[in-house]
């Protein structure tokens, strides 16, 4: 197993209240995400064991690309181009894909249930600052209950018919939520009109303080998610 990462809080930049609409960026890394979430899962699919299994991620494949299409269609009605919007996050969503290939199923799984967690914990925090339209379909897309629902089952399950595989999901857990911080970190403080979002949208300065409470709740969100996996955080 590679060795976990430490997950810090990068020194902030000010904000520049410049550049693309921040509503405009936040659907474009909500949608690149979704989109690339829904390839993946697909892909994953192929190598469960059990046709339930396979089943289910097929469907849920099916429906992160649907919130893809959603957000991609929000977007044409704001004027926007959708991949143009989504060009600025590929390069850092690929890399957080490419740092946490799963060897099988199960830590396919843990994946979808951590690390995906973590991003839509953290993109729930800036939705609170965008207009209730735009915040309705944020939050609609980023209600995924079933789906954690099914993966907390799928793992709980196996861990009890193997016992001797919960040490590895919990060290594969970790390494996931060192990527996911380092991810939202970027989002959070290389994107000026996320930024600008997340400190309300009016102060140039950002708080260190309450960048670091918000990563706080996000670390208390991963520890209840591993909890009901029966893991250790």
């Amino acid at each position: 197993m590679e060795h976990e990462q430490q997950a810090g809080i990068v020194e902030p930049r000010s904000v520049e209240h410049n550049g693309p609409e921040p509503v405009t960026e936040l659907l474009g890394a909500i949608g690149y995400a979704e989109l690339v979430a829904g390839l993946r899962m697909a892909a994953d699919a192929l190598t469960a064991p059990a046709l339930d299994v396979r089943i289910w991620m097929g469907r849920s494949a099916g429906a992160e690309l649907e919130h893809f299409e959603r957000i991609a269609g929000r977007l044409r009605d704001m004027g926007r181009d959708p991949e143009a919007a989504m060009a600025p996050f590929t390069g850092p969503v690929d890399a957080f894909h490419e740092r946490t290939r799963p060897r099988d199923w199960l830590e396919a799984l843990v994946k979808v249930y951590v690390g995906d967690g973590i991003a839509r914990d953290f993109y729930r925090e800036i939705a609170q600052h965008v207009d209730q339209p735009a915040r309705d379909l944020i939050e609609s897309v980023l209600q995924v209950d079933a789906q954690e629902e099914f993966a907390v089952r799928a793992v709980t399950d196996a861990i009890e018919l193997d016992p001797t595989v919960a040490g590895r999901l919990a060290l594969w857990a970790r390494r996931l939520v060192g990527e996911a911080i380092a991810q939202t970190q970027y989002v959070a403080l290389e994107r000026d009109a996320l930024m600008g979002l997340l400190v309300g949208g009016e102060a140039s300065e950002v708080d260190l303080a309450d960048l670091g409470r918000m990563f706080t709740r996000l670390m208390e969100l991963h520890g209840e998610r591993m909890a009901r996996l029966g893991l250790t955080p």
